[in-house]
């Protein structure tokens, strides 16, 4: 299992669930796209909730597979992943984070694509480690980044490798409200209404409008 899709009163959950810290790597890709492709073309769906397990966001790309799968497989994935964030800042629905733990590295910019970030409290961590992990930042994280965080935070955010627990996180600009675990869901379902509500052509509209430099800097960066 990577990731799982259910529908109930116009939103659809997306849980990822890979049983152990929701890794990024090509099944975790296929599922999230799959889930995102039934909930696009679904006019009952009127807004999403992406989530994890407990305690585990996503921890990031999966470090294991690019030891073996090589080089070329190694930016496919990379690329799958900006791909993913690109769609997910520029989806035509609403899309609300629900931050179960953990958001590292890939897993800090998924939840960066979503239009509304609500994170637990808790022990966990948030943010880009790219830096120490000894890996520079990709265009699409770099934009991410630029986007969301506080310019006044950006370059320990982005240059220093900063991990935050979720009150720091939210003052840096990864998270936009912080709950407890057992609110999250409801929270989470609260927001997608409120969002799902609003004219939909309109929301579509604005968003990517607003968004349009992001997400053309994005779109040409994976097509190099």
């Amino acid at each position: 299992m990577t990731a799982t899709m259910m529908i109930e009163d116009g939103i659809a959950t997306i849980t990822m669930n890979d049983g152990k810290a929701n890794a990024i790597n090509p099944p975790m890709l296929e599922a999230l796209n799959t889930a995102l492709d039934d909930a696009e073309t679904n006019d009952a769906v009127k807004a999403l909730i992406l989530t994890g397990l407990p305690g585990k966001f996503s921890a990031g790309f999966d470090l294991k597979y690019f030891q073996t799968a090589g080089a070329e497989a190694g930016a496919a994935l990379v690329n799958g992943g900006g791909a993913l964030a690109h769609r997910l800042y520029g989806f035509p629905k609403p899309v609300i984070g629900a931050v179960t733990g953990h958001a590292i590295a890939m897993g800090c910019f998924i939840l960066q694509g979503c239009d509304v970030r609500i994170g637990v409290s808790g022990d966990f961590k948030i943010g880009a480690n790219e830096t120490a992990i000894n890996m520079v930042l990709p265009v699409f994280a770099q934009e991410l980044l630029h986007a969301r965080v506080r310019p006044d935070r950006l370059t320990e955010a982005a240059i220093l490798a900063r991990l935050y627990d979720p009150e720091t996180a939210k003052i840096v600009g990864y998270l936009d409200q912080i709950v407890s675990a057992e609110a999250l869901s409801e929270t989470a379902t609260t927001m997608a209404q409120t969002l799902g509500a609003l004219p939909p052509k309109a929301y579509a509209g604005n968003k990517r409008a607003m968004r349009r430099d992001t997400l053309t800097a994005i779109a040409a960066s994976l097509e190099a």
